[in-house]
């Protein structure tokens, strides 16, 4: 907290200082502004983490005084103070902007709590930096919409614990990025932080990854090996796509979980394990279970706290802001100035569904920034290497089975990825063997990419030259 900056925006001097002293006793800098002209100017000089802005500053509503804060601070968080609290004044206040509402006078104490959870749920997260200088790591909450402050609430709440959290949520819609900021906002900050991805892992290679082995433990173990769980010893562990994890594998890690000790592959003793699981997946665990495929028992263990990552065609009014912080990120392509959306760019990037989500709008700027003669992107520097749903269900015949819009999706996707089984795979968030699978069912060759004909109606498995093939249900 030592190195957080505050600015207060409060006209009453006297409620002014009253919040200053006692936010610098905290180990806090604090920043005071009499009026919005001051606060301007403070902004740009201070760049404060947070805000603390007095409701009734001048003959104002609620939702003025919150669009002008916003306006000119848009990812700091505000914490408003209001006269005339109630249930209804927060809502109004919560939905036009303010991450926190508190009645006026204030608990100085109530405010020093408040602003410590806002400083650790708002703050962007940016563990290193690539070649180009551009963050790796997203802040997990960047936006205002409903989807996304219900995230940031729950996620603040179950901060401090140490209980097992699962995050639930499509491909590329930030569930690691959520994952490193619950580590480092948590008490295991400075410990350390291992993830691994069980989707296509061998239950061989993953015990290994996960327990480690001893010399001999199998044909090519020629030494010692400690796993994940020995080295994150004190930290945090996270398993992306746990659904895709062994039975075997399952057992262990329920051990781990209940017991706090494992095995090393080829040894005879216990050691002992103190780590914060973090699990991610893309699908329903409690259909695996049904499945058999996924153990009741463990999906009981990992599911304690369960957390919920809102794809972005939810949060269509969040694509601004992540737009502007992903843009910021590519400064440096040789280029003077920040890049920036032209009004018809960003209308197209609203209108699209993302199925890639986070990730897919990031690649997305990443290529129109390389492309453009220009500061400026516009629309047709956009290249999207999915359809919008619209399209790619046109690929199947009108009136068609799940069993037609599944192939067809496959379809797709092998045709984007140019017949790539590997990256195919990564993108549908299943396994190379459940690929394999599914081609076999839906009778889909293997090659490079060709587009092929949909099920025709009525499921024989055998493509219909008379009907439209995903290709060009692309290509128009």
């Amino acid at each position: 907290m030592s190195q957080n900056r505050i600015l207060i925006i409060d006209a009453n001097p006297v409620l002014r200082s009253r919040i200053s002293s006692f936010l610098v006793a905290q180990g806090l800098a604090v920043y005071g502004a009499a009026n919005y002209t001051e606060a301007r100017a403070l902004l740009r000089k201070a760049r404060p983490d947070a805000a603390v802005l007095d409701g009734n500053l001048h003959d104002s509503d609620i939702a003025q005084l919150l669009q002008q804060a916003k306006k000119m601070a848009p990812r700091v968080p505000v914490l408003l103070l209001q006269d005339r609290w109630s249930p209804p004044l927060e809502v109004q206040a919560l939905a036009h902007g303010a991450s926190e509402v508190l009645p006026n006078p204030v608990e100085l104490a109530e405010l020093h709590a408040a602003l410590s959870r806002l400083l650790a749920s708002s703050a962007p997260l940016v563990e290193s930096s690539g070649a180009n200088g551009r963050p790796e790591v997203l802040d997990p909450f960047l936006g205002t919409s409903p989807a996304i402050l219900r995230l940031r609430e729950m996620a603040g709440r179950v901060l401090p614990g140490q209980s097992p959290i699962l995050i639930q949520g499509e491909t590329g819609a930030g569930k690691g990025v959520l994952a490193k900021w619950i580590h480092q906002s948590g008490a295991r900050a400075g410990q350390p932080f291992l993830d691994l991805n069980c989707g296509g892992l061998s239950r061989e290679l993953l015990e290994s990854e996960l327990f480690g082995h001893q010399k001999g433990a199998f044909t090519s173990a020629d030494a010692c090996k400690p796993g994940l769980l020995e080295v994150a010893n004190g930290g945090t562990v996270f398993l992306d796509e746990i659904g895709d994890m062994d039975l075997q594998v399952q057992s262990k890690l329920l051990k781990v979980l209940e017991e706090r000790v494992f095995r090393r592959l080829g040894d005879v003793r216990d050691r002992a394990v103190d780590i914060r699981l973090i699990s991610a997946t893309h699908c329903e665990l409690l259909d695996l279970v049904h499945q058999q495929r996924f153990r009741s028992d463990l999906y009981f263990r990992v599911n304690i706290i369960s957390l919920q990552v809102p794809p972005l065609r939810q949060r269509v009014q969040d694509i601004p802001a992540l737009s502007e912080y992903l843009l910021r990120g590519l400064h440096g392509h040789g280029r003077e100035g920040e890049m920036q959306l032209s009004n018809a760019a960003m209308r197209v990037l609203e209108r699209y569904p993302w199925p890639g989500n986070i990730r897919e709008l990031r690649n997305v700027l990443e290529r129109a920034a390389l492309v453009a003669q220009s500061s400026v992107l516009r629309p047709e520097h956009l290249h999207f290497q999915s359809v919008p749903l619209a399209g790619l269900f046109a690929a199947a015949p009108e009136g068609g089975t799940l069993k037609q819009m599944e192939r067809a999706y496959i379809n797709h996707v092998l045709y984007a990825e140019k017949g790539s089984i590997e990256c195919t795979a990564r993108r549908l968030g299943i396994p190379r063997s459940s690929l394999y699978n599914k081609m076999r069912r839906f009778q889909i060759p293997q090659g490079t990419g060709r587009p092929f004909a949909p099920l025709p109606i009525g499921g024989t498995g055998k493509p219909d030259s008379s009907e439209p093939t995903l290709g060009c249900a692309l290509s128009s």
